[in-house]
């Protein structure tokens, strides 16, 4: 869901672990420097711009940059040497509140009175076992801009781990520690960037899609092949494009961002080690492509309809391996390597899944399954996936072997590890979720539905056109009813002839009066027209001219926003009291987490229209009070105006939607 029309600014938090982007050349090579990355980001007006006064700031359009250039300013050096030369009293030196797992340092900054750089000493406090807290400078972008019109900034602290790491020394507690990162912020923040480092890039993101459960926002890893430091790097497009996509978007997914593209991040692997296009997502298209435009494949982009609250998953094995079929394998090497306390193996086979056939072989693996080890076959072809279409590959599914579809080895292999983490799974319901696409890890059997006949894109028409009709018209007390009628078969030659239909045609008409549709019935509590819009929810339709795919409505029906108010439709029935729209919205995807443009979520309006169960709802799915709810004392002014009011029953809303009553100062 694009959030450009949200709310004036967005909050990212950047997780700094280590790797290449970051790097200084030492006297052995490419290492890490603590606070390099974020000094130099400070230092660099494209990345932290706060008043607004640099070149990146003033160059929306014609007029904006030759006022600027007659002012005689001049786009500040931000460095040691050359201090700003602006009122000190005007540098906005915003401090956000950060937690971790592990203390948290705090990087050298600018001074807010003389504005120099020097070390901000700010106290790391432990609050409870394993978590500590610290207010951090923020950094804030330039405004993103389009035919001059000036459009939202994104503010982002640097959380940055110490010691950083190379890729090439992560492990599982590594992986644990990034999830619970993002557990302690999530609240706090609307989107989450990871630096890292390239090598081992592919089996973080693989495994923080499995760890982030009921994730509803957007995580984005990236990093570089040439660090920062150098005049000639792809570290500023990664980065920059991997905070923009976070700031302006709702993604609720784990992803991977690396030259231009958004990929899922379990779809990908490394591919070079040279080239600036490492990644590579062989079995699925990306999410985002990032050119003259930014382009969202929002089909694509997974909607959570579990309705549950975002957690992470503390826990993963690391008794899980991969085996690389070879010609001429012994059993007695496969025996060797599946022996306790090995839990599961990702087995790579020959072509679709295939395997030498030698008795011997099956016995050892079979041997493996029946003790209660998962072994799952993949592909060592990197496009492609397992099947059953040669006898060589269905004597595997006799022996147990699971068939792990078109999963990549990084994916299989933290799959496996997530999985068996859990004690309340069974060996065999392993086996069933293995198969199961839990995150968009694998793709299912195409389906055989054919392409809607021009007739059915004409009676589907009809159909919306008619709850439209039917929910736009006053009562009519006898007077002048509207009809809507549809061709019929026997005409229909005649009607395709008339209106040249074509599916594209279709969607785009659908997609015009759908999101009218949708919020109609959502003001008016009609569940069944709102069911009737979410159960059509404008698919894709097929790929047009030139290979490309006309796309309906982005972020779904369920998420569409009314330009002027960019309410979604969440926001409507929660603000209008209607239990029953919020949860069949809820079960269809909605975005808990989206902001009007007054930056306001559905979790604010139903507090603030007394929706008390709306709210219980809302914040089962893991709903938080945001933006302008908090930071623009929204939520704050409401509950004191109760408070005073003795009104008891706001007080306990607002209580249950995440207020801390006993933090607010009620003035006498």
């Amino acid at each position: 869901m694009d959030l450009s029309s949200q709310s004036d600014e967005s909050r990212v938090l950047i997780i700094y672990t280590g790797g290449t982007i970051g790097m200084l050349v030492g006297p052995s090579g490419y290492r890490n420097e603590p606070y390099f990355l974020t000094e130099t980001l400070r230092c660099q007006s494209r990345f932290h711009d706060p008043l607004e006064d640099s070149l990146f700031s003033n160059s929306a359009s014609v007029e904006g940059y030759r006022k600027w250039s007659n002012s005689g300013r001049t786009t500040p050096v931000r460095d040691e040497f050359t201090p700003v030369t602006v009122p000190s009293a005007t540098l906005p030196l915003s401090m956000l509140t950060i937690r971790s797992s592990r203390p948290i340092g705090v990087a050298p900054t600018l001074s807010p009175d003389n504005l120099t750089p020097r070390n901000v000493h700010t106290e790391c406090t432990q609050i409870s076992e394993d978590v500590y807290e610290a207010q951090l400078p923020s950094l804030v972008t330039p405004r993103s801009s389009a035919h001059g019109k000036k459009g939202k900034r994104i503010r982002y602290a640097i959380l940055e781990w110490n010691p950083l790491l190379d890729s090439s020394n992560i492990d599982t507690d590594d992986w644990i520690g990034m999830a619970t990162e993002i557990e302690l912020n999530y609240a706090t923040f609307d989107a989450f960037v990871i630096l890292h480092g390239t090598d081992t890039m592919s089996y973080t993101s693989s495994a923080l899609s499995f760890l982030l459960e009921d994730l509803g926002k957007t995580v984005i890893l990236t990093g570089a092949q040439i660090p920062l430091s150098q005049l000639r790097n792809d570290a500023i497009d990664n980065l920059l494009g991997a905070l923009t996509i976070a700031g302006h978007y709702i993604i609720p997914e784990c992803c991977l961002f690396f030259n231009h593209t958004l990929y899922r991040g379990n779809r990908v692997s490394k591919s070079s080690s040279y080239d600036l296009n490492a990644f590579s997502s062989p079995n699925f298209r990306p999410l985002v492509n990032v050119g003259i435009d930014i382009v969202v494949n929002w089909n694509d982009v997974i909607r959570q309809t579990n309705m549950r609250r975002f957690k992470a998953h503390k826990t993963m094995t690391s008794h899980v391996a991969t085996l690389r079929l070879f010609p001429g394998i012994t059993a007695d090497t496969v025996r060797a390597f599946l022996t306790p306390p090995l839990k599961g193996v990702v087995l790579e086979t020959f072509g679709a899944g295939n395997a030498p056939q030698r008795a011997d072989l099956m016995s050892a693996l079979s041997e493996a399954c029946e003790r209660g080890v998962v072994i799952v076959a993949i592909s060592q072809c990197a496009k492609g996936s397992v099947s059953d279409a040669y006898e060589t590959g269905r004597s595997l599914l006799q022996a147990g072997v699971v068939p792990g579809g078109d999963m990549t080895p990084e994916c299989a292999l933290t799959k496996l590890g997530y999985l068996l983490s859990k004690p309340e799974l069974s060996v065999v319901e392993v086996r069933e979720l293995i198969r199961t696409p839990l995150r968009g890890e694998l793709t299912l059997p195409p389906g055989s539905a054919a392409a809607p006949s021009i007739g059915q894109n004409l009676t589907n028409i009809h159909d919306v056109l008619a709850q439209v009709v039917r929910l736009s018209s006053q009562p009519s007390h006898g007077g002048p009813q509207i009809t809507v009628t549809s061709p019929s078969r026997e005409h229909e030659e005649d009607a395709a002839a008339q209106w040249s239909w074509t599916a594209a045609e279709a969607a785009s008409t659908e997609s015009v009066l759908f999101p009218f549709l949708v919020h109609l019935a959502a003001a008016r509590e009609d569940v069944p027209a709102l069911r009737f819009c979410l159960e059509s929810q404008v698919p894709s339709t097929p790929l047009g001219e030139g290979g490309k795919a006309h796309q309906a409505i982005a972020g779904g029906i369920v998420n569409c926003v009314d330009p002027s108010s960019g309410r979604s439709p969440l926001h409507v029935a929660s603000l209008n009291g209607s239990e029953a729209c919020v949860q069949l919205l809820l079960e269809a995807g909605a975005l808990v987490h989206l902001r009007d443009s007054l930056g306001h979520t559905a979790l604010y309006y139903a507090a603030r229209t007394g929706h008390e169960c709306i709210v219980e709802t809302l914040r089962k799915a893991g709903g938080n009070l945001g933006g302008s709810d908090v930071e623009g004392g929204f939520a704050s002014l409401a509950v004191t105006k109760a408070w005073r009011s003795g009104d008891e029953h706001a007080v306990r809303i607002w209580t249950k939607a995440g207020v801390d009553t006993s933090t607010l100062t009620i003035a006498q």
